[in-house]
């Protein structure tokens, strides 16, 4: 703000959001749980449904979206004020500050408002231009980055909390969704990702979905493990992309399904 007026980036902002239908931030209390796997693979599937999606990756310290998505190397071009995002395909981009150019080795030291500030460039200064969805992809917890997105995403249409089955993760989701609840932001619903599998058991499985019932929230499904997703997140495409017809991805697609629905009936929607 200047002297109680919009800034010229915050109405850039505005506009940029403007004309994008549905903002949806993926988030979850605690590391470790597959939360940019689920946001891959949601934007992937929406795109594949011939809806137009950006993906913005806001986890400054660990970047992992370009490296799922096979554009770790790529750049962004374009100036300060009109940055053009990372084409996938043509229906699906990507702005990521992996794509800014930085020594992958290197550590980012920022403080919060070095944080902020990329953020809302990415969201006031990439062209994603007219989009059906942009999936905002937040670092674990609760600080400053998924603030500054809670904040500063107009009519933000709501969030998407990843939880795994087992206690320690479901007691971080619980801290989410007052996280929402604090900053006046819908649930759209919780992911329980990582579930036991007939194949595969390890975290159990169920524990999302009696935390969503507790908690008074939607549950948006359960994805089972899959030795799959290692393999697809390494090769830089998405588990849903090739794996469209197993088990976990009929998981995927029942979860997408359910956050399409949601957000048609959204009353935010621009």
């Amino acid at each position: 703000m200047i002297r109680g007026k919009p800034s010229p980036q915050d109405e850039r902002l505005t506009d940029a959001m403007a004309k994008i239908s549905y903002k949806i931030a993926v988030m979850s209390g605690k590391g470790g749980v597959g939360k940019s796997t689920v946001s891959v693979n949601l934007a992937w599937a929406l795109s594949s449904r011939g809806a137009r999606v950006g993906l913005m990756d806001t986890d400054i310290h660990g970047p992992n979206v370009p490296a799922m998505l096979g554009i770790a190397e790529r750049r962004f071009s374009g100036d300060d004020e009109a940055i053009e995002p990372i084409e996938i395909t043509p229906d699906l981009v990507v702005a990521s500050v992996a794509n800014i150019g930085y020594d992958p080795d290197a550590a980012l030291i920022w403080r919060g408002p070095m944080k902020l500030s990329i953020i809302r460039q990415f969201l006031a200064d990439v062209v994603w231009g007219e989009r059906d969805y942009l999936v905002i992809d937040t670092p674990p917890g609760t600080g400053d980055e998924v603030l500054t997105v809670g904040q500063s995403v107009p009519q933000l249409t709501g969030i998407v909390i990843v939880t795994t089955p087992q206690d320690v993760a479901l007691l971080d989701a619980r801290k989410s969704v007052d996280f929402a609840n604090k900053i006046k932001v819908p649930v759209i619903g919780l992911v329980e990702n990582m579930a036991d599998s007939d194949q595969l058991k390890m975290f159990g499985h169920g524990g999302g979905e009696r935390a969503a019932t507790e908690l008074g929230i939607p549950f948006l499904g359960r994805i089972r493990l899959d030795q799959g997703f290692v393999a697809a997140g390494d090769s830089g495409r998405p588990f849903v992309a090739l794996h469209p017809d197993s088990g976990a991805g009929s998981d995927l697609s029942a979860v997408v399904e359910r956050i399409v629905t949601y957000c048609k009936g959204s009353t935010v929607a621009q």
